[in-house]
């Protein structure tokens, strides 16, 4: 496996010194904030961002994210323009040498929270999400509830400049089904993969966070029969899967082993983080540890070895500890016990169990 660590850039409140000194570790997932849904990312901006994180003495291990515009997820008559210019930046990333790309598929938000600094109680702050407080709240007012806690960090998927023009959003999306949802991705994956193919550029689709329906806006990235659903779209491995342990697990029904064993061939990017059921449709992202939320994180790491996965994988959202100023979630000293825990989980379980054959093309059935 390769250890990464998300980076958001030079305007990130954490240097690439500090990030060097965690141990093992290989190299950042980064971004370029600066770059709308349906911009093209062009060489000099993601040589530069390369450039930045190799002076740093790191590997510049792929993007998170490359947007979609929301005319392709919407299936508008704009989508072919949009799609054009992802496959200008999928050629541009691979003239980089940049091979993975995260992405996601969900309409308008790409990722919900409640409270951003929810306070536990031995005093860190963490994300959580409670259903009840959307059940009671427009989708309008949404941006408004996540931009109140943001510290003054821009967060990723809430970007003012395209959610200033919610009404507009909102209104392409009326009628759209899941199943349309579905094919819209269909239509973009084949439109996309043979170019990834041809330049060698891997695609990682995150599932839904939450793993259910927001705001009556479909969702199709909840659990297994939508993932395998997916891989199946188009049959190649650069059609793959992030694999989000807190996304996926927010889910009791979700059986993170069983799904790994089942779609485990087609994950190439996994972010590794817990999260402690609350109640119903209601959870705090904890600490990575299994014993301090509800996610055996050792089965989770044991079943990517069996399946033979050997490419990213980095801790995801940390809690914000010891005074730290940051963007919730994404503070330094959390994610960096994060990825020492999970590379002592790998090597304990490496002396004990085999890895299984590199892209096994398992499938189980669910």
């Amino acid at each position: 496996m390769k250890w990464g660590f998300r980076w958001y850039g030079q305007g990130d409140s954490i240097p690439l010194t500090h990030v060097k000194q965690i141990p093992g570790i290989n190299g950042v997932v980064g971004t370029l904030l600066t770059k709308l849904p349906g911009d093209i990312w062009e060489v000099a901006e993601i040589q530069a961002l390369k450039d930045s994180v190799k002076s740093g003495g790191l590997e510049l291990l792929g993007i998170e994210s490359v947007a979609i515009h929301d005319a392709i997820k919407a299936g508008t008559a704009e989508r072919d323009h949009y799609i054009e210019h992802y496959i200008q930046t999928i050629r541009n990333l691979a003239a980089c040498d940049v091979r993975l790309i995260c992405y996601s598929f969900k309409p308008i938000f790409g990722w919900a929270k409640t409270t951003l600094a929810h306070e536990n109680p031995d005093g860190s702050f963490s994300l959580l999400y409670d259903q009840a407080v959307v059940d009671n709240m427009e989708a309008s007012e949404m941006f408004k509830l996540i931009h109140s806690q943001s510290k003054g960090f821009n967060l990723p998927g809430w970007e003012e400049e395209r959610l200033k023009k919610f009404d507009s959003l909102i209104k392409i999306y009326e009628g759209v089904t899941e199943e349309d949802l579905f094919e819209n991705l269909r239509y973009f994956l084949e439109k996309v993969i043979p170019v990834c193919e041809e330049v060698d550029v891997k695609l990682a689709i995150h599932p839904d966070d939450p793993p259910w329906e927001l705001f009556g806006l479909p969702r199709i990235t909840k659990n297994l029969a939508d993932l395998q659903k997916i891989i199946k779209i188009v049959d190649s491995p650069y059609n793959g899967i992030t694999f989000c342990t807190g996304a996926l697990g927010a889910d009791p029904n979700n059986d993170l082993v069983a799904m790994i064993k089942a779609v485990g061939h087609r994950i190439n990017f996994v972010h590794f983080r817990n999260v402690g059921f609350l109640g119903e449709k209601k959870f705090v992202e904890s600490a990575h540890l299994s014993a301090e939320g509800s996610l055996d994180m050792a089965a989770i790491m044991k079943a990517l070895i069996e399946v033979g996965f050997d490419g990213v994988i980095r801790p995801d959202h940390g809690r914000t500890i010891w005074g730290e100023i940051c963007m919730p979630g994404y503070g330094l000293y959390d994610r960096a016990i994060g990825m020492s825990y999970l590379q002592g989980l790998h090597e304990a379980l490496m002396t004990v169990h085999k890895p299984g054959p590199k892209h096994d093309e398992r499938s189980v059935d669910m």
